[in-house]
């Protein structure tokens, strides 16, 4: 008697797309360091190590000066680094600094 409506709702569920986002709810990533999120989520390796300058390339922008100054801009567990460093967070990995040499290394931890 209600097949007709059980069809009905049956095709509603289908069509609601279950698309999952880049970033679980609760967190804040700046938009701008989705792409060095993606990049890091997307590789198998432990350990990822990058320059600036390649850091630089998959961004788009140059990093802030405090990126080049100063360590705790990496690791740092400060709120308001919570929007460029959530992107490798969320990403399950740690990063490491090298100012000398330009370099951070990514290790999933």
């Amino acid at each position: 008697m209600l097949s007709w409506l059980k069809r009905r709702l049956r095709k509603a569920e289908a069509a609601t797309p279950t698309t999952e986002s880049a970033v679980p709810e609760g967190y804040g990533m700046s938009q701008a360091y989705l792409s060095l999120h993606k990049y890091l989520a997307a590789r198998y390796a432990t350990t990822v190590v990058m320059t600036f300058a390649e850091v630089e390339d998959l961004l788009g922008s140059p990093l802030p000066a405090p990126a080049r100054q100063d360590p705790g801009w990496w690791n740092s567990d400060d709120q308001r680094n919570f929007g460029h460093s959530n992107s490798w967070r969320l990403a399950s990995r740690g990063a490491v600094a090298n100012l000398t040499s330009k370099m951070v290394t990514f290790e999933r931890g």
